[in-house]
């Protein structure tokens, strides 16, 4: 009984501190690249006891870093993006492809309906991303 009580406290004592860094790295994600620079610069002065010598080298060299990695970033939500679109117009050959031959096997009664079957398909799915990314922004804010 005890074992089970120790781990219950465990399990929420780890959650709660889970929680707390999510909100700590969203808040910090918000940060302009002066204030990343700031925040840090801070707390390495504080920690180390810095001289102004020391702070101003140390805030040339945070600053580079915070740029450099701002920069790769974006780097990769480029590179992540035009990946996508490749996989989009990928997707749209493919499905031309399927289309016209799904043409050359049904009649064009059948056509006609199997492709309002695949619009509809393609609706509900739309409408269920739509819902969970909804609900997503919702838990996000909630944690906030």
């Amino acid at each position: 009984m005890k074992k089970l009580i120790l781990v219950a406290i465990l399990v929420v004592g780890i959650t709660a501190f889970a929680q707390e860094k999510e909100g700590i790295r969203a808040k910090k994600e918000k940060l302009t690249t002066e204030q990343k620079v700031d925040f840090q610069v801070k707390k390495l002065s504080k920690d180390l006891d810095l001289t102004a010598e020391q702070t101003k080298s140390v805030q040339d060299l945070v600053t580079n870093q915070v740029k450099k990695r701002e920069a790769k970033r974006a780097e990769m939500k480029e590179i992540k993006e035009k990946k996508l679109a490749e996989m989009k117009a990928e997707m749209e050959k493919e499905q031309a492809v399927v289309s016209a031959d799904m043409k050359k096997i049904l009649t064009p009664e059948q056509f006609d309906k199997w492709e309002k079957i695949r619009e509809e398909k393609k609706e509900k799915f739309k409408e269920k991303m739509l819902e969970k990314r909804e609900k997503n922004k919702t838990k996000r804010a909630s944690r906030n």
